[in-house]
């Protein structure tokens, strides 16, 4: 499993806690600039660590350009109300637990059109797959710059649906799957 990642002035690495606060800057700049994620976190470092079980925590990483946390993106197991598991296991045969889900991706506005997007995609289908584990992830429909890279990087639209993210939001979700 790759420690990090390196491209000219570019790095990704595994995140630490010191990088938090810098994630949160970042997060904030992305949700005033393309509104990720829809809703507004109470707790935004909370957030951006999703749960995990005691054997299979989630793994994240950051993007750095030029010694600045830019980016980040998370993998974690597959929960029962997660519809992208779910629908790969309905069409391979293969349990949801044997998925990983990717989440929490962003780059900062200043800091796209370096591939960083794709860099931090690339990684975390590298540790998935090192785990043994295949890839898949959900985007809210109207995020067409996000569907936009995952196709680039051969992403399969399994379906759109909706999902509820509470008792009182269901949303729209494309579920992609990773290229095998």
């Amino acid at each position: 499993m790759a420690a990090s990642v390196s491209h000219e002035r570019i790095s990704v690495r595994r995140r630490d806690t010191s990088d938090l606060d810098a994630c949160v800057r970042v997060l904030a700049e992305v949700h005033r600039s393309d509104g990720y994620p829809v809703n507004w976190p109470t707790d935004p470092a909370g957030w951006l660590t999703p749960p995990g079980s005691p054997a299979e925590p989630p793994a994240v990483w950051v993007a750095l350009l030029d010694g600045v946390v830019v980016g980040h993106i998370c993998l974690s197991p597959a929960r029962p109300d997660d519809a992208a598991p779910a629908l790969w296991s309905g069409r391979t045969g293969i349990g949801p637990e044997r998925t990983a889900v990717v989440s929490r991706l962003f780059v900062s506005p200043k800091a796209r059109g370096h591939g960083i997007g794709a860099l931090l995609l690339g990684e975390t289908v590298r540790d998935a797959r090192v785990r043994g584990l295949h890839p898949v992830l959900d985007v809210v429909t109207s995020d067409r710059s996000a569907a936009a890279l995952y196709e680039r990087q051969g992403w399969t639209l399994m379906a759109t649906g909706e999902q509820r993210w509470g008792p009182e939001q269901t949303v729209r979700v494309h579920c992609y799957t990773a290229p095998s």
